[in-house]
């Protein structure tokens, strides 16, 4: 492996600067007073060192500066840093006055110095245009200085506190541009896990719509076909003892064909390695019509079929034709009622385009009979949708009676 592209942990005194950053950061987010005062504190102690140790004299252009002049620029060019994170256009305003009264007297404190804090907080936290006006409050004291005491030529004490003053921008710039990446960093990955967790709301509501679809279909279905073969072996009973046998032979292979289809269905819920899965059973098609269909005959509901063309589908095309014509065959096995019959047309045309109309003669159409628009309509609708197909459902046509299903898939679009 290259040591050069060789994933390396953090040194470990980079790892304890960085904690020991993260802390200090979290305290002063915490108790950004105490920080204050604490900073504050430090530069007020200091400049009065300055003041009372003699040490303004070595750079002083007049010895004579009265004591309480002294003290009193010392105070006020330090103890507005309290206010520099908050209001920093404010305590460069008012420090500036100091610092002129500073220049003009020749007492030259270096506690004038600190303004350049708080031109580091301006490019910091205010707009950037802010720093040209800053720069003109800071360079005017030196201009005074220069012009009343003569010390050094106007291009040197006027480049160096330009350079000063941009060192501490460009210092509040970088920091300013670090904070807003990775502020833009933290809202962005905000954001993408917000999208996430809606997709994984969106991607669970619509596999959970799925699953109702076929448990619909398969339960549905099955029990329709169970309740009309027990119906029957009822009254075969007395009559017909093979009948009835006959009956209860359906409804068992019914029922095993019922548990079967929702062990497929629950098994796909499974979290479970694929390899650790029993063998699924494929989802059913066209050549699983006949099956269905003697099932529905055996309930009692005689289905005739009319085929035109080769059925030349796609799996996810055929289950769709499939629960369509089994969620009308169900509903005709509730709602039809007695002697009634279904008839089946199914049109293949090319490019897997397909036409499937199922009928029956029972009482759907009169306007009092039971209203079929359950959760199987939608759930057809739903499956069709998926194709760009059409699906028609309703009563047949005066004078005919009973109930009409039309499904159209259309061509498939080329990918």
């Amino acid at each position: 492996m290259n040591p050069v592209t060789e994933d390396r942990a953090p040194e470990p005194l980079t790892e304890y600067a960085h904690r020991l950053t993260r802390r200090l950061r979290a305290f002063d987010r915490r108790h950004p007073l105490l920080w204050d005062l604490h900073i504050t504190g430090f530069w007020v102690t200091a400049a009065l060192i300055d003041y009372v140790g003699g040490g303004w004299r070595h750079n002083a252009h007049d010895l004579d500066v009265a004591g309480w002049l002294l003290l009193t620029l010392s105070l006020g060019l330090s103890i507005p840093l309290l206010w520099r994170r908050t209001h920093p256009r404010a305590v460069l305003a008012a420090m500036a006055l100091f610092a002129l009264v500073n220049a003009w007297t020749g007492a030259a404190l270096q506690a004038a110095l600190l303004q350049l804090a708080v031109v580091f907080h301006i490019a910091l936290r205010r707009p950037l245009r802010n720093l040209w006006w800053a720069t003109a409050l800071v360079i005017a004291p030196v201009l005074v200085s220069v012009a009343r005491h003569g010390e050094g030529t106007w291009d040197q004490q006027i480049g160096s506190q330009l350079m000063s003053i941009t060192v501490a921008a460009l210092i509040g710039i970088t920091v300013r541009t670090r904070r807003d990446h990775t502020e833009a960093l933290e809202d962005r990955a905000r954001r993408l896990e917000t999208e996430r967790d809606q997709q994984a709301r969106l991607a669970t509501a619509a596999e959970r719509a799925r699953i109702a679809r076929e448990m619909h279909d398969i339960i549905g279905h099955n029990l329709s076909v169970i309740t009309g073969l027990a119906d029957g072996g009822r009254y075969a009973a007395a009559k017909s003892p093979e009948r009835a046998a006959q009956a209860l032979d359906a409804i068992a292979t019914t029922s095993r064909q019922a548990l079967t289809e929702l062990r497929r269905v629950l098994d796909v819920m499974r979290e479970e390695d694929q390899s650790d899965q029993a063998d699924l059973t494929p989802q059913p098609g066209l050549t699983d019509l006949d099956q269905l269909l003697d099932g529905v005959r055996s309930a009692g509901l005689p289905v005739h079929t009319t085929t035109h063309g080769s059925p030349t589908l796609p799996p996810g095309r055929q289950l769709t034709v499939y629960r369509v014509i089994q969620e009308a065959l169900t509903n005709a096995l509730k709602h039809a009622g007695p002697g009634a019959t279904a008839e089946i047309e199914l049109s293949y045309e090319d490019k897997g385009a397909v036409t499937a109309t199922i009928t029956d003669t029972g009482n759907g159409g009169r306007a009092d009979g039971p209203s079929r628009d359950g959760r199987g309509l939608p759930g057809m609708r739903e499956r069709t949708a998926l194709y760009g197909g059409t699906l028609e459902a309703g009563p047949r046509r005066h004078p005919e009676q009973g109930w009409r299903v039309r499904l159209h898939l259309p061509e498939e679009t080329p990918q």
